[in-house]
């Protein structure tokens, strides 16, 4: 992002990938240490692993000059032809905001902020920006919401970056009940 100077606002570089640092250059950039998907790591149920885990994306942010983390991903999977579940841990909210929680703190643990993502719904690629995810109130909450409330809660993320779709007929990004929390 570029430098916001009268808000003494610094440039800040961000990076992706599922599972590495991807770093800031997108052809012939320095190689990534490549950790297991996401769901692998989910399926170790092991908390001390993800913490190394974020720990290590965290060295490798820095090492690649990022200061921020497109990352871990705790969607639900829906779906094995979903497109990007790889990224998500398991399909279970409790699971995925535990162990999310743990590699965010070990990834924050280095300095670099992490962006847990994509809140919330984002369950399918095609027509990501169009489409419209219709689920009742409680599904939302003890569902959806849950991995997103669970890390809040426990590792309180740098940032959150909001979904593509729409949730019961409006943009995540711009729906006030979810974004405040009103569930």
């Amino acid at each position: 992002t570029y430098p916001i100077p009268e808000l003494n606002v610094p440039s800040i570089r961000v990076s992706d990938g599922p599972n590495g640092i991807r770093g800031t250059k997108w052809f012939a950039g320095v190689l990534a240490a490549c950790l297991p998907c996401g769901t692998a790591l989910g399926a170790t149920w092991d908390r001390d692993l993800l913490r190394k885990a974020g720990q290590l994306l965290g060295d490798e942010c820095i090492a690649k000059g990022a200061h921020c983390w497109l990352g871990p991903t705790i969607n639900m999977q829906r779906s094995p032809i979903g497109g990007r579940g790889f990224e998500s841990f398991a399909e279970d909210g409790h699971l995925s905001g535990i162990l999310a929680s743990e590699m965010i703190m070990g990834c924050e643990s280095t300095g670099v902020i992490s962006t847990v993502k994509h809140f919330v719904c984002n369950d399918q690629e095609h027509e990501r920006r169009a489409v419209d995810t219709i689920v009742t109130p409680r599904a939302l909450r003890e569902v959806y919401l849950r991995p997103f409330q669970i890390v809040a809660r426990d590792a309180n993320p740098g940032a959150i970056m909001t979904s593509y779709n729409k949730v019961n007929g409006v943009h995540v990004s711009e729906n006030p009940k979810i974004l405040a929390g009103m569930f």
